[in-house]
């Protein structure tokens, strides 16, 4: 894995170097990970222009992209995933109450300790997460989203291939395991990689987590929601187990994603 140093775009990865069974890693330069792009400048971010990237995927609600619509690199397709989409309206559909917080709109709480900790304290957010992990397994929405950044990946015509959701930690981190667990990845580097984005994101999100700490916030509920703990990703890799008995299964028959494009992706992204 490398991280490009980027001055507009936060959280942004290249997964190429992961090491992979047998030897292998993976290419360099064709799979990349980050938060939204509402403030990308490439004029700015030579480094991040440099990477030719072709294919933009965004796995944000209608409602993120709204306020901080990407700024896709010139000749880049955009394609929208939604992959909250069925979350958002289950839980739109409840009473309110704790839960049924949107998940991709968890950080407007942090702007009031008292609601934060009635509807997040007490291991609320660490429940909400989990919930939310099991969904990017199971629901249609997910799955759809899922299915397309596979397929995509497998295609060279897509060329360098950037996925992001607004943080880039959760429905990216399950992108990036999904895709790391096909290509050979073991579980100690499927962990890895998942909890490696954790410096950056604290980072970005540094002045909403002092504002909410001084402010008499509870800083455990700060780090669980802006953060990722191994228990989220365990929640989506149980959802796997539990429904399909293997990440190929969850791909083949969850995802709907042939055989053949997964050994397609397996040779295009694997050296």
């Amino acid at each position: 894995m490398t991280v490009t140093t980027a001055k507009t775009v936060a959280n942004l990865r290249d997964l190429g170097g992961t090491p992979l069974a047998g030897g292998r890693s993976v290419r360099p330069g064709l799979v990349l990970r980050s938060g939204q792009l509402d403030r990308l400048d490439l004029e700015v971010d030579r480094a991040v222009a440099a990477l030719g990237i072709g294919t933009v995927i965004d796995f944000r609600t209608g409602v993120e992209r709204g306020e901080h619509p990407d700024r896709v690199p010139a000749g880049a397709r955009l394609l929208i995933a939604d992959a909250l989409a069925d979350k958002m309206a289950a839980d739109a559909g409840g009473d309110g109450g704790p839960g049924k917080i949107p998940a991709a709109q968890l950080k407007d709480i942090l702007s009031d300790p008292v609601v934060a900790e009635e509807h997040l304290g007490g291991g609320k957010v660490q429940a909400l997460f989990t919930s939310l992990y099991r969904s990017l397994v199971s629901s249609a929405s997910a799955q759809a989203a899922y299915r397309l950044l596979l397929t995509e990946l497998a295609d060279p015509q897509s060329g360098p291939l950037l996925f992001h959701c607004t943080a880039g930690k959760d429905r990216t981190g399950w992108g990036a395991t999904v895709i790391l667990s096909l290509l050979g990845a073991d579980d100690e580097t499927l962990m890895s990689e998942y909890l490696s984005v954790n410096p950056a994101v604290r980072i970005a999100f540094a002045p909403m987590i002092e504002g909410f700490t001084a402010a008499g916030g509870d800083p455990d509920i700060a780090l669980a929601l802006i953060g990722v703990y191994p228990s989220y990703l365990e929640a989506g890799l149980d959802e796997v187990s539990t429904r399909y008995g293997s990440m190929e299964k969850y791909v083949r028959e969850g995802l709907g994603v042939s055989d053949e494009t997964v050994e397609a992706l397996r040779a295009r992204l694997t050296v």
